[in-house]
C-alpha cells in the first residue's frame, strides 16, 4: 500500500500534503476489499510512515502526509515526539516486536491431541464408549493430521472425541428408526387408473 500512496504523491510532485480516493489507492495497491484498504492505511500511520487524515465526506477524499526518508550519518531509533515532523534520521521499527508477539502466539496454542491410540482407547473406555468407535476416532484423525474439516487444528481432542459421540449417537438413533420404504407411493395415486378421463 505504501507504494501505492508513493506513486500517488509522485504523481503529485510531491507536496507537503494530498488528498487521496480510495479506489484509486485500491488499484495501486492491488487491494480489492475495503476493510483490507483501512486496516493497512491505518497500520501505516501508526507506525509514522505517513500521517493519515480520515476524510468523512464522500465528496472530498482523505489527506495523507508523507515523509521523506532521507539518509544521513545518524540514526533515530526513538521517535516519541507530540509533533508530527520529519527527522533527518532513518526511523527503525522493532522486528522483535513482531517475533515476539508470534512466538507469543505459538505458546497460547497448544496442539492437544492424543499421545497415541492407547490413550483414545482408555478415554472412550471411560465414557462406556467400545473399543472400536475409539479406533475408528483416532485412525481418521490421525490420518487428517487431527484437523477439524482438514484446515483446522484440534485444540482439544477429547472435546472433539466427545462431539464424535454424540455424531455417532444421532447416526445410530436414525438408523433404529423406521426407514422410509421406497415404495411408498407420495402423489398419493390409485392403482387403477382410468384414461379416459381428462387431468
Amino acid at each position: 500500500m505504501y507504494v501505492g500512496l508513493f506513486q500517488i504523491w509522485n504523481n503529485n510532485r510531491f507536496p507537503e500534503e494530498f488528498y487521496i480516493n480510495r479506489e484509486e489507492v485500491m488499484c495501486f495497491s492491488k487491494i480489492g476489499s475495503k476493510s483490507t484498504y483501512h486496516k493497512c492505511i491505518k497500520d501505516l500511520s501508526h507506525w509514522k510512515y505517513i500521517i493519515y487524515y480520515p476524510s468523512h465526506n464522500p465528496y472530498k477524499g482523505s489527506k495523507i502526509k508523507m515523509f521523506k526518508f532521507e539518509t544521513s550519518s545518524g540514526q533515530v531509533v526513538v521517535h516519541n515526539s507530540t509533533k508530527n515532523e520529519t527527522s533527518t534520521g532513518q526511523a527503525l521499527v522493532s522486528i522483535n516486536k513482531h517475533i515476539q508477539t508470534n512466538r507469543n502466539n505459538k505458546n497460547s496454542i497448544k496442539l492437544d491431541q492424543p499421545k497415541n491410540e492407547k490413550i483414545v482407547i482408555d478415554f472412550f473406555k471411560k465414557e462406556k464408549w467400545p473399543t472400536i468407535e475409539a479406533q475408528k476416532f483416532f485412525n481418521h484423525y490421525q490420518g487428517i493430521g487431527w484437523k477439524v474439516g482438514g484446515k483446522t487444528k484440534i485444540v482439544n481432542w477429547q472435546a472433539t472425541a466427545k462431539n464424535w459421540m454424540i455424531k455417532a449417537e444421532e447416526i445410530k438413533n436414525k438408523e433404529n428408526q423406521n426407514p422410509v420404504s421406497q415404495n411408498q407411493d407420495n402423489l398419493k395415486t390409485s392403482k387403477n387408473k382410468n384414461y379416459n378421463e381428462p387431468l
